[in-house]
C-alpha cells in the first residue's frame, strides 16, 4: 500500500504521468506521418510537464519555484526548436503555450476554465494542435479531428469525478452522468470512424483497440470512484494508441 502511495505521489501527482501519456499520444501520430524526431518528443514532454505544473501549483506557496522552472523549461524548449527546427515551429509552439496560459491563469479576470462547458473542448483542441500542427509542416485536419474528439471524450470522465467540487457548470451537472457518458461514446465513435478513413491500417486498428478500453473505462466512471481510477486509468487511454501499435508491430 505504501509503495502504491509513493508511486501515485511521485509519478501521477507530480504531473509526469499525464505529460508522458500526452507525449505518447503525439508520438503515435508522428509515427503515422513519419515525422518522428527525438528532439520533438522531448519538446512536447517538457511543454506538457511545465504546463501541468503551472496549472496545479499556481494557487500554492510553491508557485514562485514553479514559475522559475517554467521559465527554464521555456528556454530549453526554445533552444530545442532553434537548434533542431525553424522559426515557424517556434511560433507554433509559442501560440500553443499562450493557449495553455489562457486555459487557467490566476492573473486573468476570465480564463477558459471558468467558462461553462467549454473546458472539455478546449483541452481537446490544444492537445490536437500539438499532434496536427506543431509536429507537422502543415495543419492536418483529419489528425486534428481524430485527436480532439478522442481527448474531449477522455476529459468528460474527469468532469464526472469533479462534479461535486467544480465551481462552474459542467456536462455531468447539466445533463447528468449517463448523458455525459453518451456524449463521450459518440465522440470516441466519430474519432474511430475518422481513423479508419485517414490512418494507415495498423494505426486505425491500434486506435480501435484503444477505443474499446476507453469505452469500458468511461462506462464505469462514477463520481464515487477513487482519483487513481481517473488519473491513472482514464489518463492511460491517451497512451494506448501508441502502446497498441507497438504490440501490433513487434508482437
Amino acid at each position: 500500500m505504501n509503495s502504491l502511495k509513493i508511486l501515485k505521489k511521485t509519478v501521477i501527482d507530480s504531473q509526469i504521468y499525464v505529460s508522458l501519456t500526452g507525449t505518447l499520444f503525439a508520438v503515435f501520430f508522428m509515427e503515422e506521418q513519419n515525422t518522428f524526431r527525438f528532439p520533438t518528443v522531448l519538446l512536447i514532454f517538457i511543454t506538457y510537464f511545465s504546463g501541468y505544473l503551472y496549472t496545479k501549483y499556481q494557487h500554492t506557496p510553491h508557485f514562485f519555484k514553479i514559475l522559475i522552472l517554467n521559465i527554464a523549461a521555456g528556454v530549453i524548449c526554445a533552444l530545442l526548436i532553434i537548434h533542431n527546427h525553424n522559426e515557424i515551429r517556434l511560433v507554433k509552439w509559442f501560440i500553443i503555450v499562450i493557449l495553455g496560459l489562457l486555459y487557467n491563469s490566476f492573473f486573468l479576470n476570465v480564463y477558459i476554465r471558468k467558462i461553462p462547458l467549454l473546458k472539455v473542448f478546449y483541452v481537446g483542441m490544444v492537445w490536437a494542435l500539438v499532434n496536427c500542427w506543431l509536429t507537422l509542416s502543415e495543419f492536418n485536419l483529419p489528425i486534428f479531428s481524430i485527436s480532439s474528439f478522442f481527448i474531449t471524450a477522455l476529459v468528460l470522465p474527469f468532469d464526472i469525478r469533479d462534479m461535486k467540487s467544480d465551481t462552474v457548470e459542467t456536462f455531468p451537472n447539466l445533463i447528468g452522468i449517463q448523458n455525459t457518458k453518451y456524449i463521450a461514446y459518440l465522440l470516441i465513435f466519430v474519432s474511430n470512424i475518422l481513423s479508419i478513413f485517414y490512418l494507415d491500417l495498423n494505426y486505425s486498428i491500434s486506435f480501435f483497440l484503444s477505443a474499446i478500453i476507453a469505452y469500458i473505462l468511461i462506462y464505469f466512471s462514477e463520481n464515487e470512484r477513487k482519483d487513481a481510477y481517473f488519473s491513472f486509468g482514464v489518463e492511460t487511454c491517451s497512451a494506448l494508441p501508441f502502446l497498441c501499435l507497438l504490440i501490433i508491430k513487434y508482437f
